[in-house]
């Protein structure tokens, strides 16, 4: 089982070079970042703090890192044109020396669209623009010249070099309803969720059967989840948090608690677990807090 690490965008640069660079000594599996311009004044943050943008933010880390993972999570594709995706994602894997993972999402958060007059059009027709993207991107790693002639997307003669270092750069879908998971079976060589253990059952028994549906193994696609992570030693005060942040999935309790969480999803077939440290306080204490995650999971990880 792999842990990794998901800073908050709504931080200092130096805070969040910080984070990336002790789970770069430290062993940690991967470093994501969010794709928003924005919080969205709710579970994912108020909207007017201050946001590093995701794109300038990996390369940079990509540069500064040795050995960790680095990838968006997701990108919103409303606003993420896939041709750009593709030459973007192939330079910061030539930065990196191999080592980005390429999240990609259909697009949903409202206030950052309304705001920059960017559409965002009826759940259906994001999705499958997302699924035009994907192949358009994967067609443009591995052609030397794409064209392609979907209904949201058109190339013609397209060159994309250098290529990733990676022969197959993992792509990454994050999804949870049925439509999309069919998405996540046709592309993704991994898939993302929030969930807790029951609700991550249920959609993975999905995702195998939409697998199954166009004859993939389901074992092919990796799977990785997270949940906002409340450390305390008061149950009363832990059971306030996750109400108060309720329906995102939460854990609340001592680091031997998510620990025990992670053993859940374990068994259940996930292969990576994503720490959110925006609510592990900041500087020191926030290093602290992940140390303290990771030395309780120690058993689990690989």
């Amino acid at each position: 089982m792999k842990l990794s690490v998901w800073p908050t965008a709504q931080q200092s640069w130096q805070d969040m070079v910080d984070v990336a660079g002790f789970a770069d000594e430290s062993g940690w599996y991967a470093v994501y970042l969010w794709d928003h311009f924005m919080g969205d004044g709710g579970g994912f943050g108020p909207e007017d703090s201050p946001n590093l943008e995701s794109t300038a933010a990996l390369a940079s880390i990509a540069a500064l890192t040795t050995s960790v993972r680095i990838g968006p999570m997701v990108l919103g594709n409303t606003y993420r044109h896939p041709a750009v995706v593709a030459n973007w994602a192939a330079t910061v894997d030539q930065i990196s020396e191999g080592r980005l993972i390429l999240g990609m999402g259909a697009g949903w958060q409202a206030n950052e669209h309304a705001q920059y007059g960017i559409e965002l059009p009826p759940p259906g027709e994001r999705r499958r623009r997302l699924d035009e993207a994907c192949t358009v991107v994967r067609s443009l790693w591995s052609q030397e010249r794409t064209t392609f002639n979907g209904s949201y997307y058109q190339l013609t003669d397209a060159f994309c070099e250098p290529k990733p270092v990676q022969s197959r750069l993992p792509l990454l879908i994050g999804a949870k309803g049925d439509l999309m998971l069919k998405v996540v079976a046709r592309h993704a060589d991994r898939w993302n969720m929030w969930s807790l253990p029951e609700q991550f059952a249920q959609r993975s028994a999905v995702l195998d059967a939409a697998c199954e549906e166009i004859g993939r193994d389901p074992s092919q696609i990796k799977r990785s989840t997270q949940a906002l992570v409340f450390l305390t030693d008061d149950a009363e005060q832990g059971r306030q948090l996750v109400d108060m942040v309720a329906p995102r999935a939460a854990v609340a309790g001592p680091p031997q608690a998510f620990a025990d969480t992670m053993v859940q999803w374990r068994d259940l077939g996930v292969d990576e677990v994503l720490i959110t440290d925006s609510n592990l306080g900041r500087g020191a204490q926030r290093l602290d807090a992940l140390s303290s995650i990771q030395d309780a999971a120690a058993d689990l990880l690989d």
